[in-house]
């Protein structure tokens, strides 16, 4: 028996073929994996399961069945009646997809307005119920909260239980946890995965094969609008059979830097640093040394400390208590999670990358040059000078960001999640990237980020913050392989 049928589904906007003969189908209790990296068409077939696609795309299938419904005609106010109750989403961004002048409860309860005639009273008691079932701590009080008083995590419950409210037969989950801290995405993973065994056909779209490996049952890969690669999770993920699918896998998954038996001198050493906002500690006693030629890595949930600590070290901040102590001149520079939001908008990188080279006190005449000479070894072509940032692949935003850094000649690099957003093998040339240029420029990094992986790639050693502390230190190798914290621990145990 199966509650979603997709045969030969094709999208195509003009005469691009975006989606090109995708055929699978998920029976109730079934979680169904659809991977790949940006562009392979995965989201553009989610959003046809959901009526969804946009105006401009033609969309054809021999089959679109969700719940017994012959989908492939219908109108939008057809579609309008299937969703939320047939078939519902939970998208990547829980923060944008609540409404924000909404309570959390208002946002759970619409679909229980629409799609059943409850009283406003049992309506309120499912919202509760909801909640509760989701894992919301105190659905009473959340309920009565808006979306930005909730963290990533509860937020991403929330629009879960939103999902739910009525009862769906398919439950559509793109990207449900890419921004998430691996803690609370093992959290959301094991919600999903009992959503699943509870009966509920599940589609779990993302590009992380390790959530795809906790949550879904069998896999497809899809690459240019195809499905190159199909079958149970173990099968594709122990034993893929396209190199495509080898690549992927092969680019999340790396062993923790071997430790080195060179010390290397102190460029920065932290002693008892805390930071406070309004009264609440942001940071308590940070004790450590960053050593030349090496890269730091700082790990940690959101509201851990880690961003706080690296805007301190690049001098946004100060410390209210505790020092920074730095031998000898050092110049530091930044590159932030998001570069789109980090380059203005209305300039060409290549007006940005001048700007950055006016501030390193390069002579005017030899700007141009330095731009070309910046881009090249981040590997750009020249002509993306003269593009906005807009107009650049999240790859190339990311490199131009650290060309941007480059441009005053740091000894030191702070990278605030640089490859959070960025697809697998993406991420993995920006990786490898950074480690040319350290090895090229000498360069220090301090590396912070929420995904281990990315830190066991690229790190030295190892800080790993809870609550504004750090609770443990050390080489990577040492405190990967055997973790004394239990949250380290905990941390490790959620990858």
């Amino acid at each position: 028996m199966t509650v979603l049928r997709v045969e030969d589904l094709s999208i195509a906007i003009g005469a691009r073929v975006l989606v090109d003969g995708v055929s699978f189908d998920v029976a109730p209790g079934e979680c169904v994996a659809l991977v790949g990296e940006s562009g392979a068409g995965k989201s553009l077939t989610a959003s046809a399961l959901l009526g969804l696609t946009p105006s401009t795309a033609q969309v054809s299938a021999r089959a679109l069945d969700i719940d017994g419904v012959d989908l492939r005609r219908a109108s939008e106010r057809q579609w309008r009646g299937i969703r939320g109750s047939r078939v519902a989403l939970v998208s990547q961004d829980a923060l944008v997809s609540l409404d924000p002048l909404r309570r959390i409860g208002a946002e759970v309860a619409e679909p229980l307005e629409i799609h059943t005639r409850q009283s406003a009273a049992e309506r309120r008691a499912k919202v509760h119920e909801l909640l509760r079932s989701v894992g919301m701590p105190s659905p009473h009080s959340r309920a009565a909260q808006y979306p930005h008083e909730l963290s990533g995590g509860l937020r991403q419950r929330a629009l879960i239980a939103s999902a739910l409210a009525a009862a769906p037969a398919v439950l559509v989950a793109d990207e449900p946890t890419t921004a998430l801290d691996a803690t609370v995405q093992a959290r959301v993973l094991a919600l999903l995965r009992e959503i699943a065994d509870a009966g509920t056909a599940v589609v779990f779209i993302s590009h992380d094969f390790a959530a795809v490996r906790r949550v879904a049952d069998r896999v497809l890969v899809m690459r240019s609008g195809r499905v190159i690669e199909e079958g149970s999770t173990s099968e594709v993920l122990d034993a893929p059979a396209d190199p495509y699918t080898r690549a992927l896998i092969a680019a999340t998954a790396h062993e923790p830097r071997a430790a080195r038996l060179d010390e290397g001198a102190a460029v920065l050493t932290a002693v008892d640093v805390s930071k406070s906002f309004s009264g609440t500690p942001a940071v308590r006693g940070a004790s450590f040394t960053v050593r030349g030629g090496r890269t730091l890595g700082v790990v940690g949930e959101s509201g851990s400390g880690k961003t706080t600590l690296a805007r301190m070290i690049v001098g946004v901040e100060r410390p209210d208590a505790g020092d920074l102590r730095w031998p000898g001149a050092h110049r530091v520079q930044l590159v932030h999670q998001n570069p789109l939001g980090a380059f203005d908008p209305r300039w060409t990188v290549g007006r940005s990358l001048r700007e950055a080279l006016a501030a390193g006190g390069v002579a005017r005449s030899e700007r141009d040059a330095g731009v070309s000479a910046l881009l090249a070894e981040v590997g750009l072509d020249a002509e993306l000078a003269g593009r906005r940032p807009a107009q650049l692949s999240g790859g190339q935003r990311q490199r131009a960001a650290i060309a941007r850094a480059l441009a005053a000649e740091p000894d030191i690099l702070v990278l605030d999640e640089p490859v959070s957003a960025l697809d697998p093998s993406v991420r993995e040339r920006v990786l490898q990237l950074l480690g040319r240029l350290q090895r090229d420029r000498g360069l220090t990094m301090i590396f912070v980020s929420h995904d281990l992986d990315v830190v066991a790639a690229v790190a030295d050693e190892v800080l790993v913050m809870q609550d504004g502390v750090i609770v443990e230190q050390g080489p990577v190798a040492g405190v990967f392989d055997d973790p004394q914290h239990p949250f380290t621990q905990e941390l490790l145990a959620a990858r």
